[in-house]
């Protein structure tokens, strides 16, 4: 009974992770406009995905201290299928605003745009650090 039990909790385990969602794990940010970087943790939050970020980077490579560590960078944020994420929001700390926002995954790299009342910025490519 204990091996059948255990088998059953083991193909659970693995059923579950198959079917994670590609795009959660830690992803390095483009740079922004000062030439600092970060590193945001993509996690499912509900039916939806959101980021929070937890290292922030100067142009030097050197991690810094920043205001916005713990702060949740990516909302709202569907599975649209195909690699596609849409309807969600993404912060832009080094211009302090909010786009609507979509982002298309391509094996680990993670383009992300987003606009604000009709003017769209590219928020650049991701690279998935794990």
């Amino acid at each position: 009974m204990k091996s059948i039990l255990a088998t059953a909790a083991a193909v659970l385990v693995t059923a579950t992770s198959a079917f994670a969602e590609p795009v959660l794990g830690t992803w390095q940010t483009a740079r922004d406009d000062n030439g600092n970087f970060g590193h945001i943790e993509v996690k499912e939050c509900g039916a939806t995905i959101c980021g929070t970020l937890i290292r922030s980077y100067n142009n030097e490579n050197q991690q810094i201290k920043s205001d916005n560590i713990g702060r949740q960078i990516i909302w709202d944020m569907q599975a649209m299928g195909a690699g596609k994420y849409g309807k969600g929001k993404v912060y832009a700390p080094d211009r302090d605003k909010t786009y609507s926002s979509k982002m298309e995954l391509s094996g680990d790299m993670l383009q992300v745009k987003g606009c604000i009342l009709g003017i769209c910025r590219d928020g650049g490519t991701w690279r998935r650090v794990k």
